[in-house]
């Protein structure tokens, strides 16, 4: 069953009144129905199409949240073969916040890395909703040893609030750990490829995102701070968070801008929650053509690249 969002009303209204009518239609006069059919899908098809070609900040963080977004076990079953998940970080324990293991990306071995939200109350709790504790990014280093031993890219699929906060992740070394996976990202001389799909938020999403290439989909955010937590600071009042938002300028959109990713990858008409192997499809597609202009570069240029491109934000035109 299909989940709207507050700002969706419009669309539900009318996808609601198709529903009706196909089902008057199995008793009535199925020619006449059939028009009136087609005419609202038209119409909810428009509506949709204009409603999603101005989303506000506030809105796009939504969609980046909706419940029925592909999340990264979606990506790696719809694009990954032969995938093998690792397990732990040899000096803890397992975070299943952070999935991880090696495969085959169009007959190429890869390492792949992401945050993982689950998609029902179950899953969500098993992987603490894709927020990663200390042991997570251990994990992520030890993967990413392996690939750079072994001479193969690696890719991330980025989608988390935040690192999980929680005192045990704190006593264990949680900023240690992040700092320590953004420093492997930047140390690879083996190409990397992150894609933010949903949310990319503070050093929980950078710690795994630090790569020649950054790709993001077109309706996901990426913050230093979530819209709430910015407000909470900002104003003592999480009601603001619509206002923090767009002031904080953390679109796709305002990425490219600011020079902090390098791709936007488009979306299906009303996110990629409305079809999710349409979206995982175009996101192949792009990881592929970011794989292809870094293949056969030595490793002293693929770090060199890298490391310029990241002393390099914050310079670009505004």
């Amino acid at each position: 069953m299909r989940s709207y969002l507050d700002f969706e009303k419009p669309v539900a209204e009318l996808e609601a009144k198709v529903e009706e009518l196909r089902a008057m239609g199995e008793s009535g006069d199925a020619v006449a129905i059939s028009e009136d059919i087609t005419r609202l899908e038209a119409k909810a098809a428009l509506a949709l199409k204009e409603l999603y070609a101005e989303l506000t900040p506030w809105q796009k963080t939504q969609v980046a949240r909706h419940p029925q977004r592909p999340h990264c076990i979606d990506y790696i079953n719809g694009l990954i073969t032969s995938f093998i998940p690792f397990a732990g970080d040899r000096k803890f324990g397992e975070d299943s916040a952070i999935v991880a293991g090696f495969g085959r990306f169009r007959g190429e071995s890869v390492c792949v890395i992401g945050h993982e939200k689950g998609a029902d109350t179950e899953s969500r709790i098993k992987h603490n909703f894709g927020m990663a504790r200390p042991e997570g990014y251990r994990k992520a280093v030890r993967l990413m040893e392996m690939a750079d031993r072994f001479g193969l890219p690696v890719v991330t699929l980025i989608d988390t609030a935040g690192a999980y906060p929680g005192i045990g992740a704190e006593e264990r070394g949680q900023a240690e750990a992040i700092a320590r996976s953004t420093d492997a990202c930047l140390s690879l001389g083996v190409p990397n490829i992150a894609v933010i799909v949903g949310e990319g938020g503070s050093g929980g999403a950078i710690a795994i995102a630090t790569a020649n290439r950054v790709l993001m989909l077109e309706h996901a955010i990426y913050s230093v701070i979530s819209p709430e937590g910015a407000a909470s600071i900002l104003w003592r009042d999480t009601t603001k968070a619509q206002e923090a938002a767009t002031s904080m300028k953390i679109t796709a959109q305002d990425m490219v801008r600011f020079g902090i990713i390098d791709t936007i990858i488009a979306e299906p008409t009303g996110g990629a929650h409305r079809d999710p192997q349409a979206a995982i499809a175009v996101t192949g597609e792009a990881i592929a053509s970011a794989l292809s202009e870094l293949k056969g570069l030595d490793r002293e240029t693929v770090r060199k690249q890298r490391r310029e491109k990241f002393l390099t934000m914050g310079r670009a035109a505004v």
